[in-house]
């Protein structure tokens, strides 16, 4: 085996080291200067679903439009981005692309959970969704959170309602689904007692697949959804956050919620009510 002399074996090293130095340095920079970055290019790449009607989906002009688009593009407009541009992506695979900056931000009402938070970072609240008890149409002894003790309770896998419901429905069997339409196909064929989904959700899929399901009651909780950043990227999740808050002080964001969610909807007032909540 031959032996390399001591210079050079201090050489070598010392330019892994640098090498790795410099990487590291890379990285770090890569958040911090993201801002700076999208700001010069005058673009910023953002990812939602476009299937979640009315927070995000294509218009019959074959263009995007929603609540969160809406929000996306008034956030740029005051950050002073030019353009926005718009990419289609799965739910599932969102945390894990933003981490290899397939995109720069996602907006899609994502709740803070803490394995999310561990790999990408939350801007303040922009949207909360009200989630409701459904039950099969024919179910007439469900009216409540008291009512579902001893009762099937059907929650998605790995979202703030199946944290709820583990908390907040201890005599109740809760089924976490991963599948959305499974969740409900189970619900209209009697396999579950009962549901607990945002009402947007629900009423969306009643109606497309003209299920025999209803909501019962007051909303059970709320839940809050947030912008994700690449972790680290205080830059970007900071002025988003600064663009947030003029929004809710002069009143943007609540007519921005009026006019997708609804007139009656109080997006304010519920955010309010779940940040009180949790």
């Amino acid at each position: 085996m031959k032996i390399l002399p001591l210079h050079t074996l201090y050489k070598a090293a010392a330019t892994i080291a640098g090498v790795l130095l410099c990487s590291t340095m890379a990285l770090a920079d890569q958040g911090q200067d993201s801002l700076a970055r999208i700001k010069a290019a005058g673009t910023v790449q953002v990812a939602t679903t476009f299937t979640s009607r009315p927070w995000s989906f294509i218009d019959e002009q074959n263009q995007p439009d929603g609540y969160d688009v809406a929000v996306s593009r008034e956030i740029f407009k005051r950050i002073g981005v030019a353009k926005v541009e718009f990419i289609a992506d799965k739910f599932a695979n969102f945390v894990q692309s933003l981490s290899t900056h397939k995109y720069d931000l996602v907006v899609s009402g994502m709740a803070n959970t803490p394995d999310r938070a561990a790999i990408v970072d939350f801007t303040e609240p922009y949207s909360v969704q009200d989630f409701r008890i459904w039950v099969n149409e024919r179910t007439d002894d469900i009216h409540d959170i008291k009512t579902l003790a001893d009762k099937s309770v059907g929650v998605s896998g790995g979202t703030s309602n199946e944290l709820w419901a583990h908390k907040h429905l201890p005599q109740s069997e809760v089924r976490a689904y991963e599948g959305g339409g499974l969740l409900f196909a189970d619900l209209a064929t009697g396999r579950l007692d009962s549901v607990i989904a945002s009402f947007f959700v629900g009423e969306k899929t009643r109606l497309a697949g003209n299920l025999p399901i209803k909501a019962v009651g007051e909303p059970v909780t709320y839940s809050l959804g947030a912008i994700i950043v690449p972790k680290g990227d205080d830059s970007l999740r900071l002025a988003i956050n600064a663009a947030l808050k003029d929004m809710i002080n002069d009143g943007t964001l609540q007519a921005i919620g009026k006019r997708y969610l609804g007139a009656d909807y109080d997006l304010i007032g519920n955010m309010a009510k779940a940040n009180a909540e949790w």
